[in-house]
């Protein structure tokens, strides 16, 4: 029989959940996550926000949701890093990636890495900050993202859809081609046409 698990149990749970999730999860969904009641999931969050005090992040609480976030202490230091980061031109990297998201759809970092030939993390990383791409968890594979033009992004564009942009169907075209030649030389992404 299973025993019914500790506080401290429900407050390590909600800490990976809550980090997992990446920002504001509803306490209602955590509390289905964790099989437990209203009032252990506020003990439970109790703890874990003792738990986090001192370590640069901070759990907030509200009367329906429960989010991760950095501690007032440390947000300066980060929001001056931002700022750096921002200030900086996307380049060339940054181009690729998104002519890669733009024209090909949705795409794991692992397919952008493998269609560029070199590791693209701190590239996507830059255009998540500045908001030109966003991460969505991938429905194939929960173990990866999925990266996709923000609204904002085609908005800047003049597009109202990606088939909006310049020679969409030819660049498509030609992505699609690069990508099934590497399949049938041992590639990695069968069935990730363009979408």
């Amino acid at each position: 029989m299973n025993s019914q698990p500790t506080i401290e149990e429900l407050a390590r749970s909600a800490h990976a959940f809550l980090f997992t999730e990446g920002g504001e999860m509803s306490r209602k969904k955590l509390a289905l996550l964790l099989s437990c009641s209203a009032d252990e999931l506020a003990l439970a969050l109790a703890h874990l926000a003792e738990r986090l005090k001192g370590s640069g992040i901070t759990l907030v609480v509200g009367d329906t949701e429960a989010g991760l976030v950095v501690s007032k202490e440390e947000s300066p230091i980060l929001e001056e890093a931002l700022k750096r980061e921002l200030s900086r031109d996307i380049g060339e990297a940054g181009l690729e990636v998104l002519a890669i998201v733009l024209y090909m759809g949705p795409s794991t970092r692992a397919r952008v890495d493998y269609i560029r030939g070199v590791n693209s993390a701190s590239t996507l990383r830059t255009l998540l900050a500045r908001g030109l791409v966003e991460r969505a968890g991938n429905p194939d594979d929960a173990r990866e993202y999925l990266y996709r033009p923000t609204i904002q992004l085609l908005a800047h564009l003049g597009a109202e859809h990606t088939k909006d942009l310049p020679e969409y169907a030819t660049i498509t075209r030609e992505l699609a081609s690069f990508e099934a030649q590497n399949v049938r030389a041992g590639g990695p992404f069968e069935d990730n046409g363009p979408r």
